[in-house]
Parts: structure tokens; C-alpha cells; sequence
């Protein structure tokens, strides 16, 4: 079973749009200050609306370095395709299963070699 690279490019290009639009509603809410978003009418909240927009921030910020990642290795997967090293395993060379790209259009590497990376 071959790889469709046109398919899978294209699930690549439809999946960083749509992180691309998670990461700017991320920007955009940790672009507002903790004052505004516990101090609307100027008066002094309580330690507890400061401490959950402080959480709700460093929770924003997860989510947004973890989108970074997967951008990063959505963009990576793309120009693998553009460079004809698409589907083959990082590690040992050999073509990454079909089924796996097709659940992963992402995978550097084969099944095998992952597992064997996840144990060390």
C-alpha cells in the first residue's frame, strides 16, 4: 500500500490552519493584561479571581507551546513531502506503514523504531 503524498499534504495544509487559528485566539487572549482581566471597574478583586486568571494563563500557555510543537512538526512533515523524504523512517530509512500515515500524516518514524524510542 503506497502513500497518497497529495492527500496527505493536504491534511497536513487543512490541520496547521487550524492550528494556526488555535495559536492566534491563544495570542490574543494572553495579549490582554492580568489587571484587565480581573480588574474591570477598578476596584480591587479578590486574591482568588488572580489566582485563577493566573492559571488560566499558564494553561493558555501550555496549550500555545504545545500547538507551536505540533506546528512545527506539521510544517516539518510538509517539507519532507517537498523534498521526497516523505514516509520514510528518520532512524532505520525504511517506508513508514501507510496505515500509520494515515492515522499520523506527521510520523518521522516507523512504528518499530518508535516503540524502540519510547523505551529508552
Amino acid at each position: 500500500m503506497s502513500v497518497d503524498r497529495e492527500q496527505a499534504r493536504e491534511r497536513l495544509l487543512a490541520e496547521r490552519e487550524r492550528v494556526v487559528g488555535e495559536l492566534d485566539d491563544l495570542q490574543e487572549d494572553l495579549g490582554r493584561s492580568i489587571e484587565d482581566a480581573t480588574d474591570e471597574d477598578g476596584i480591587d478583586t479578590h486574591l482568588g479571581d488572580s489566582a485563577s486568571e493566573t492559571l488560566d494563563r499558564e494553561m493558555e500557555q501550555s496549550l500555545g507551546d504545545n500547538a507551536e510543537a505540533l506546528l512545527a512538526s506539521i510544517d516539518a512533515a510538509l517539507a519532507r513531502i517537498g523534498d521526497g523524504t516523505y514516509g520514510i523512517c528518520t532512524r532505520c530509512g525504511e517506508q513508514i506503514d501507510a496505515a500509520r500515515l494515515d492515522a499520523l500524516p506527521r510520523a518521522l518514524k516507523c512504528i518499530e523504531c518508535k516503540r524502540l524510542e519510547e523505551r529508552a
